[in-house]
Formats: C-alpha cells, structure tokens, sequence
C-alpha cells in the first residue's frame, strides 16, 4: 500500500489530477494522491458494469471503507484510510460523494438545474473541499465554489462520451442553455476568488478558467467535442498556476 501504486493508478485514469498532485509540494502531494486515487475509483465504479446494481455494490463497498476504523490490505483504500485519519477530512462529505455517484450508476436524468446543482456540489465541490482540508485549508465556501466550477467545466468536455453511451447528460444541451451554465461557472469560480482555496489543492482546477470562458464563447465546441485545451496551454497554465497561486 503506497504512494506509487495511488500515482500510476491516477497517471493512467486521470491525467490531469496526476499532474496537479505532482505539480503540488511533497508534503501535499501525500496526501492528494490517495485522495484523488479514491475519487478515480469512485467515480469510475458506475461505469465497470452495465448492471446498476454491481455498482452500488462497489459503491457501497467504499462507503464501508470509509466507515471503518482500521484500513483494509487494497492499495487505495488503506492510503486513503491514512490521508482521512491524518488530515481529519469530514466522514458525510465524503459519503455524500460517494452516494452522488449513484445517480450516474442508473443513469436517469437529471430531473431539473437544481439537481444537477447538487450533483456538481457532492462531487466536485465536496472534493475540492476534502483537498484544500487535506493540504490544510478552512475556507469551505470558497473550495465548494471552486470545485463547483471545475466540476461544470470537466463535465461539459465529457459530453460527447456520455452522449455516445446513451445519455442525457445535461437537462438543458441547447446552446444557449450551454451558454449561461458556463458563465454561471466562471461566476462561482469569481466568488471562489474571494475567499482561500488551499494552494495545492486548487491546482486541479487550473484549466477551469480557460475552458468555461471558451464554453460561454463558443457552445458548440461542447457538443462537438472542442472543449480542450492545447497541450502547450494546459503545461504553461499549470506551471504559471504553481508559480503564482491565483487560480
């Protein structure tokens, strides 16, 4: 059970967490690489089987985990077992991580904005609150904003993969709809400005910028696939990220 086994697992499923976790300092990245690795496990578990139930079986399994007092012989739970036991991370805000990943197990709908809201909250907002915790952050409106924000853009780039697996991804896809959803992300990610985001945790959602505002420009990019950043732009805007802090 070490750091090297959460590294490889997310430099394959998630390359972007990989890089803001290696791009973040040593004593940080300890503790952001299970916590990414375990939310790779998590959100990748609705999509193993096409049987609903399997999932909420391998959902329920790390619901478990989490609730246990001693670390289980994987090599992402007990790391992450470690990271929650040393940096105190709240127990509901991590269930209710794992609870939202039901909604894309079934694969029904969202029934209206509010739920996707709450959606985008449970997921990208409480982990980008769990990460600015973990590397010593206190400011949960701010994190909750942030993660908010790069939560909408990382989902308006998958899209086109949840359309081609027969979803309906969005309760709104026009372009307008697009439109305001984007602006209405670069807005939380203003108000996550405001307030304090733990540095290294906030390096995850350092394309979020860029990506909205191309999204609010141009909606199609969204349903064509477009919504990506060049290579060039993703290294020089997490380097300039690092350097600077301002996210």
């Amino acid at each position: 059970m070490t750091l090297d086994a959460c590294a490889e697992l997310l430099r394959r499923g998630d390359a972007d967490r990989f890089a803001a976790a290696m791009a973040a300092p040593a004593q940080h990245r300890a503790r952001l690489l299970p916590l990414y690795a375990f939310n790779l496990e998590v959100a990748r578990a609705p999509w193993v089987s096409k049987e609903p139930m399997i999932a909420e079986m391998r959902l329920q399994w790390w619901r478990d985990v989490v609730a246990e007092p001693q670390p289980r012989a994987h090599e992402v739970a007990g790391p992450f077992h470690t990271v929650i036991r040393q940096a105190a991370l709240p127990l509901a805000v991590i269930d209710r991580l794992i609870a939202a990943r039901l909604h894309d197990a079934w694969g029904e709908p969202f029934a209206d904005m509010a739920a996707f809201d709450a959606y985008l909250n449970d997921t990208a907002g409480g982990l980008m609150w769990l990460a600015s915790t973990a590397c010593g952050g206190t400011d949960e409106v701010a994190a909750r904003h942030l993660g908010w924000a790069q939560g909408v853009a990382n989902y308006l780039r998958a899209v086109p993969e949840l359309e081609a697996r027969g979803r309906f991804p969005l309760p709104d896809g026009r372009p307008e709809a697009l439109r305001k959803l984007a602006e209405h992300g670069l807005e939380r990610l203003r108000q996550a400005r405001t307030g304090k985001v733990a540095p290294a945790a906030a390096l995850a959602a350092w394309q979020t910028a860029r990506l909205l505002k191309l999204a609010a420009r141009d909606p199609a990019a969204v349903a064509e696939g477009r919504l990506e950043l060049s290579e060039f732009a993703k290294r020089g805007g997490l380097l300039w990220q690092a350097m600077t802090g301002r996210y």
